[in-house]
């Protein structure tokens, strides 16, 4: 028998939220589970050293989103959130999936430039996040996670900074952040 699945967040202004459930992939994927990897913001435009490494082991990074707010219409932002949460919908309600990582919802949920409550539905993601398969675990990443999500979780853990080289000048390093 399988066992209970868990929901865990990882949340904060720290650097490490990604990365954190990229550990867990890791992980589930030495154990021999079934990992799908969505993320909510990135686009499938860029390059991430986390989805060429992924690749490599043969599990599928998924980018659902089409870059930052500010790149493109709110329009534009809202089709590409209310796609990708119809592909994580039905990656939580695969019975052969073991763990789901939905990178960045929590970003995408507290985006306050346009509306996004009708897209993704924060209601829905907890009903459908709450309804699926017993086994399966649930990763939850980004900023300004939702209190309702937290309510539901079984692990919360934020992140905080406490140095950066950013505040230095050092802008993002390929390697480290992409």
């Amino acid at each position: 028998m399988k066992q209970k699945g868990l929901i865990l967040i990882y949340t904060g202004n720290g650097k490490g939220k990604t990365t954190s459930a990229l550990g867990l992939t890791l992980r589930a994927i030495g154990r021999g589970m079934n990992v799908r990897f969505l993320q909510f913001i990135k686009s499938k435009e860029r390059t991430y050293g986390e989805a060429l490494a992924l690749k490599k082991l043969g599990v599928t990074m998924e980018q659902l989103g089409i870059g930052f707010t500010w790149t493109k219409t709110p329009e534009e932002h809202r089709e590409a959130l209310k796609k990708g949460w119809e592909i994580a919908k039905q990656a939580i309600q695969d019975s052969t999936v073991d763990v789901v990582v939905l990178d960045e919802l929590n970003n995408a949920l507290s985006i306050t430039q346009f509306p996004v409550e009708d897209v993704i539905p924060l209601d829905e993601v907890i009903n459908v996040i709450q309804n699926r398969p017993k086994h399966m675990h649930v990763v939850i990443t980004g900023r300004n996670a939702k209190q309702e999500l937290i309510d539901i979780a079984d692990l919360v853990s934020t992140i905080e900074p406490t140095k950066h080289y950013y505040n230095e000048g050092i802008p993002a390093v390929k390697g480290l952040e992409f």
